[in-house]
């Protein structure tokens, strides 16, 4: 045993020797090799801590810069001309806030809603937070109060209140009491030339993953009987996927948010993801136009289930509704 050790032990010194062994080959360049391979390894390690460092603080800066814009809304406003409008008006379209609080009570957004004095506030839905164990709506409920103080307000329902419905009437019947115009599959006459028409979308059409829902046929008729064809036809509908089942309905405009600009924008790409997990539609935010007709969606207020905005700032929409012929402000 002993003997065979020691074979073994020379064995290994000729080997790293470069002796030839009795094979007749030299292995020097095997353990040079295998010396190369070792700095290599150590000269990646080396490499792997800055990038690591770099990857780190790429990532930090991100989420710096994402808390940044959630606590940061943008107002931007749009202009629609149409033949029916007989006085200029301006409304505002607010979406999605999710319970969320721009400095104590809301404060900031109280301050900027008052600035651009809407002639009426239109809510497009998810201004609570329903998740599966609880309901929240203390903060929706005192900015719906302040607002309905000062100007008509309608307010359609999105998923977290259709959800909130089953389960929670006390956020309704507050809403009632304030005075909000809560329109759940019904209508209302803002003005002699505009009608306001709000729908209450059925909860299997959230419930869509990965692929693109389809209203059934005449779905939008059977909830909420037709439109007006007279005066200016407002819709507030919070999935913005079905814009043109509502301009065949006859929608001169309809007012969508549900998909929070998509999360992340990307430049020429759009949003990132919707909460149905579809990536890159282009309806996450913005104005579109299919036989004029209009569809605005607003990149909402705040952030639910993913907590991150980047290039995707919250959003009050101002609409001013313009007569034929009027010049542009």
């Amino acid at each position: 045993m002993t003997n065979c050790t020691a074979k073994v032990r020379m064995l290994c010194v000729l080997f790293c020797a470069g002796i030839k062994t009795p094979g007749g080959q030299n292995r020097r360049g095997r353990c040079r090799g295998a010396q190369k391979g070792v700095s290599m390894t150590g000269e990646l390690g080396k490499l792997a801590v800055p990038a690591a460092g770099a990857a780190a603080a790429a990532a930090g800066l991100l989420y710096l810069r994402s808390e940044y814009e959630k606590e940061h809304f943008v107002t931007e406003r749009y202009e629609i001309r149409s033949p029916k409008i007989h006085q200029p008006k301006r409304l505002v379209f607010l979406t999605d806030l999710h319970e969320k609080s721009f400095s104590r009570d809301n404060r900031l957004l109280r301050e900027e809603l008052s600035r651009i004095d809407p002639d009426f506030v239109l809510a497009g839905g998810d201004l609570v937070t329903c998740p599966k164990d609880r309901e929240e709506y203390a903060v929706s409920l005192s900015l719906m109060r302040f607002l309905a103080e000062r100007w008509p307000v309608y307010y359609a329902p999105g998923n977290h209140e259709d959800r909130m419905r089953t389960r929670n009437t006390d956020y309704f019947s507050e809403l009632e009491k304030a005075g909000v115009t809560f329109l759940e599959n019904e209508s209302a006459e803002a003005a002699e030339d505009i009608r306001i028409t709000g729908v209450r979308l059925d909860h299997v059409y959230y419930r869509t993953r990965f692929r693109i829902p389809v209203l059934s046929p005449g779905y939008l008729k059977e909830t909420v009987g037709e439109a007006d064809m007279e005066r200016f036809q407002i819709l507030l509908l919070h999935s913005p996927q079905f814009f043109e089942d509502c301009a065949a309905w006859g929608a001169d405009l309809t007012l969508s948010g549900h998909f929070h600009g998509g999360t992340i924008r990307l430049p020429y790409l759009g949003g990132l993801m919707t909460p149905q997990y579809q990536f890159f539609r282009r309806e996450c935010a913005g104005r579109f136009e299919k036989d004029g007709k209009t569809m605005i969606v607003g990149r909402g207020l705040g952030t639910h289930s993913v907590n991150i905005r980047l290039n995707d700032r919250p959003q009050i929409v101002v609409v001013n509704l313009l007569p034929d012929g009027t010049k542009k402000e």
